[in-house]
């Protein structure tokens, strides 16, 4: 069953502000479902919802899209544990933009293709313009997933501690992946075709 979320008409008020503003649908959710946003840019449903994971809930967004090759990519801010962790070798890629590349780890599949995502400035800015991100591109759903994603569909996802409540933030989100799904398409890595897949 749902927690009870002391926020949650805050929430849903501002949750449905952006609706207004990105002609997507509310859902209220019931029993064990959270309350949700489902929006379309181009031939893409943006979901966007929240989850729980050890008492600890999470706002989340995700995408999924017909994959051409096999590129995966993650971007999360710089911070100390991942300063400890570069020294026993974790690999982060910079992709030649010195403030982004020094505020954010990047870490992907394809070095050329990493560059090639990140050099949409507006996929910077908006990235930027987040307190706290993580980011990532999927090549598959993990296991427990439920339904389960056909064989050519990854998965652009997005997820932060917290409800997110700012409609600015949210409005921002919604833009980063409709943009970010379009230049998926432009270098290659993605088809603009129908995924014909829904998590709910």
């Amino acid at each position: 069953m749902a927690k009870f979320d002391p926020f949650s008409k805050h929430k849903r008020a501002i949750w449905q502000q952006l609706c207004d503003h990105i002609d997507a649908d509310f859902f209220r959710g019931k029993w064990n479902k959270p309350d949700r946003i489902e929006a379309f840019h181009a031939n893409w449903m943006i979901t966007i919802d929240t989850f729980n994971s050890d008492k600890v809930i999470f706002t989340r967004i995700r995408a999924p899209y017909i994959n051409r090759d096999d590129f995966t990519f993650r971007i999360f801010r710089e911070h100390v544990g991942h300063k400890i962790g570069k020294a026993f070798g974790m690999k982060d890629i910079e992709v030649g933009y010195p403030a982004f590349d020094r505020d954010f780890v990047i870490q992907g599949s394809d070095e050329r293709k990493l560059k090639m995502m990140f050099a949409n400035p507006q996929i910077r800015q908006l990235i930027s313009f987040q307190p706290k991100i993580h980011l990532e591109l999927k090549e598959k759903a993990p296991l427990f997933q439920k339904p389960k994603f056909p064989e050519d569909v990854n998965e652009l996802y997005y997820h932060v501690v917290g409800i997110i409540k700012d409609l600015e933030q949210l409005h921002d989100l919604y833009d980063l992946f409709a943009e970010a799904l379009d230049h998926l398409c432009a270098i290659g890595t993605a088809y603009e075709d129908d995924p014909n897949f829904q998590y709910y």
